[in-house]
C-alpha cells in the first residue's frame, strides 16, 4: 500500500468525521438525542478531556483544566507528527498492508479530534440549550486549542439490572454500551485493534 492510497483513506475519513461533526453541531443542541434504533442513538455531547471524558486534572490535581486542555491538545500535536513519520517509513519501507492500514486509520483518528480540539472553540459558538452557529459574528465559544470534541454515536445495546451479590455494583443499572464516541475515535480504535489481532502479520519476525 503505498503512501497516496493512505493519504487517501486518511483524507476520505477526516471528510467524513469533520462532515458528521458539522452536521451534529449545527443541527443538535447539548445533549440532544435522535433515536435511530432501540439499540443505536444519535446523541450530541462534547469532550474537553482524553477517551472518555477523562481530564489530566483528575490524576494532576494542581494543574488547572484550562492549562492541562492545552498541555493535551500541544501533546496530540506532537504525537501526530510522529504516527506520520511512522506511516511515512512504513510505506517507504514497504511494511505488510494491515500494518500501514493500522497506522493510516489511527492517524486519520487522531488527526480528526485534534481539529476539534484546536478550531471548533473558534469556529462554533456554544450549544448549551442551542444549536450552534459556524463561523458566528460574535465569535467561537472559546479560544484557539481550547476547542471540545464532538462526539454523537451512542449503543446502548441493553440495560439489565445487576443481582446484589454482584461486586462492586451490585443493584445498580448497568448499561451496555455506555461511551459515547465518533467516527475519529471508530478509527483510532479499529487501527489499534488490527495491530492487536493481526500482530504477527504487522511485525513479522525476520529470519
Amino acid at each position: 500500500m503505498s503512501l497516496k492510497k493512505s493519504i487517501v483513506v486518511i483524507l476520505l475519513i477526516l471528510l467524513i468525521d469533520q462532515i458528521s461533526k458539522i452536521y451534529i453541531k449545527t443541527h443538535f443542541a447539548l445533549h440532544e438525542s435522535l433515536e435511530v434504533f432501540s439499540w443505536f442513538k444519535i446523541y450530541f455531547i462534547e469532550n474537553d478531556g482524553m477517551a472518555w471524558g477523562t481530564k489530566i486534572s483528575d490524576f494532576v490535581s494542581f494543574v488547572d483544566d484550562r492549562s492541562a486542555k492545552v498541555a493535551l491538545t500541544l501533546f496530540r500535536i506532537v504525537a501526530i507528527f510522529g504516527i506520520g513519520y511512522w506511516l511515512y517509513d512504513a510505506t517507504s519501507r514497504r511494511r505488510p498492508v494491515i500494518l500501514i492500514w493500522a497506522i493510516a486509520l489511527i492517524f486519520a483518528g487522531a488527526l480528526g479530534n485534534i481539529i476539534d480540539s484546536v478550531f471548533y472553540g473558534v469556529w462554533f459558538d456554544d450549544s448549551v440549550s442551542q444549536v450552534a452557529a459556524f463561523l458566528p459574528e460574535s465569535g467561537g465559544y472559546d479560544s484557539l486549542l481550547h476547542g471540545k470534541v464532538v462526539d454523537m454515536l451512542y449503543f446502548p445495546l441493553f440495560e439489565i439490572d445487576l443481582p446484589e451479590a454482584f461486586p462492586f455494583y451490585g443493584g445498580k443499572r448497568f448499561n451496555f454500551f455506555e461511551p459515547v464516541f465518533n467516527i475519529a475515535d471508530m478509527a483510532i480504535s479499529t487501527g489499534f485493534l488490527l495491530l492487536i489481532v493481526f500482530n504477527k502479520k504487522a511485525f513479522p519476525k525476520s529470519h
